[in-house]
């Protein structure tokens, strides 16, 4: 008698009568959960929300990267169901873990999402069942946190089933990278975990790629998002580097990236938005902490992406002194409070603490964007203008925050009477009527300040 529990695991892939579990039905786990019933399996999205299952039952989307009509067309099909019962975990033969990892107080991981879904799991751990953590973390918390609360059940890892880990590489707006063809690294506790979990994740992503052991793969994440978030600091520090100089920020940035080779073009901006970057490289900074290393380069890049907001509510401070307006009473209009362009998600969005200085130094704060149309903030509910002509004529000052698409810069500049732009060179940029101190034509174009027409 064979008692291997994986004995038919690549035939339930390939007949697609293996059942698939995602836990934590947000931005990552719905695309996810969308790709394996796509490819044919059935899934059970499990959550603690009732709304988003019961949105999820009529298949009404509340991601912006997966359509209601896709959705409705898996629920309406059968291969995608969502609900709180987690006692269905008996159910389902791999599952993914997609929960949130914020950071705590003391800018440390805070592992009680991850804890809490691994507990459910275990409370209906079986034999020959696969388990993937796709939740960013630190290196070694699959193995350190992850594992031993699992095993507390008397089942063996590698033997009786199988954990891995596999960072999701989610980037909300995206149409040309998905969580289809974007690939998927894996790192598995053993030989046969990573095996297992590659296997599965192959039959619904077009490229994976195994690594040695989760702690590599949980590496690879911390290595790209902190790649851009040093590399942002430095395109930020950049930008107040030529502020001193007089010069064009991006002039400079959009010249140097005419070069081939050797450059990557990054630019600035009001601050570190999104779950991933602002977040990410804390985890790895915490972890080195406990083994007495400094990681000096992610601490002096998250300390110029956290003084970003200040510079350009300062510049807004600035602009209006030379206006013979004071901050104080003074009304700005900001646009767009997503983190992203052309994306509703306002996750870290640093347009919220551009708001907050704003308001604590006495200005009168409004806000437009297209695609949030109101939010809570520190208990303060807030709604996007309706009449956004209006709103700009009315407003001292004009802060472009988010440059989503449905802002046309020409336009915006012939209703505003100041405009600091904080995102891209698309809007314009013409120097202040103040002469020049450093040395420059005072008609080049060096300012990120437009005026439009007199206050």
């Amino acid at each position: 008698m064979n008692n291997n529990p994986f004995i038919n695991f690549e035939s339930r892939i390939a007949d697609r009568t293996l059942r698939i579990g995602v836990i934590g039905m947000g931005y990552v786990g719905l695309p996810l959960a969308t790709v394996f019933a796509g490819a044919g399996f059935r899934v059970t999205g499990f959550d603690v929300s009732a709304t988003k299952m019961r949105m999820l039952k009529d298949g009404s989307s509340y991601i912006e990267d997966v359509s209601s009509e896709t959705l409705a067309g898996f629920v309406n099909g059968g291969l995608l169901e969502g609900t709180l019962d987690f006692a269905r975990l008996d159910e389902i033969d791999v599952v993914s873990i997609c929960v949130p990892t914020p950071l705590s107080k003391t800018h440390g991981p805070d592992m009680s999402y991850i804890v809490s879904a691994t507990e459910r799991i275990t409370e209906h751990l079986r034999k020959g069942q696969v388990i993937i953590l796709e939740s960013t973390t630190y290196p070694g918390s699959t193995r350190e946190v992850v594992l031993p609360i699992l095993e507390r059940t008397g089942l063996k890892v590698g033997e009786d089933f199988h954990l891995a880990f596999s960072p999701e590489r989610v980037d909300p707006g995206r149409s040309d990278w998905t969580t289809v063809n974007t690939p998927k690294v894996i790192g598995g506790i053993t030989p046969m975990c990573v095996e297992r979990a590659s296997t599965v994740y192959n039959a619904a992503i077009d490229t994976v790629i195994s690594l040695s052991s989760p702690e590599a793969a949980e590496m690879v994440k911390l290595l790209e998002n902190t790649f851009r978030a040093v590399n942002i600091g430095l395109a930020n520090e950049v930008l107040l580097m030529c502020d001193v100089l007089g010069l064009d920020v991006w002039e400079v940035v959009d010249a140097a990236a005419t070069k081939p080779f050797g450059f990557m073009k990054f630019t600035p901006g009001p601050g570190l938005g999104g779950h991933c970057i602002p977040i990410d490289p804390h985890y790895l900074s915490w972890k080195l902490r406990t083994l007495n290393y400094s990681a000096r380069f992610i601490e002096l890049a998250a300390d110029i992406n956290a003084r970003m907001p200040a510079h350009w509510v300062q510049r807004v401070q600035d602009l209006l002194n030379e206006a013979g307006k004071p901050l104080k009473g003074s009304e700005v209009l900001v646009l767009g409070v997503a983190y992203k362009k052309d994306v509703g998600d306002m996750r870290e969005s640093p347009a919220l603490e551009i708001v907050r200085l704003l308001e604590e130094k006495g200005s009168v704060v409004r806000y437009h964007d297209p695609h949030v149309s109101a939010f809570v903030h520190h208990d303060h509910e807030r709604s996007s203008v309706q009449d956004l002509d209006k709103a700009l004529g009315a407003a001292d000052c004009v802060v472009v925050a988010t440059d989503h698409s449905y802002y046309e810069p020409a336009h915006v500049r012939s209703l505003a009477r100041l405009v600091v732009n904080t995102r891209a060179r698309e809007w314009g940029a013409v120097s202040s009527e103040a002469s020049s101190t450093n040395g420059h034509d005072p008609s080049v174009e060096t300012e990120f300040v437009i005026r439009s027409k007199s206050s």
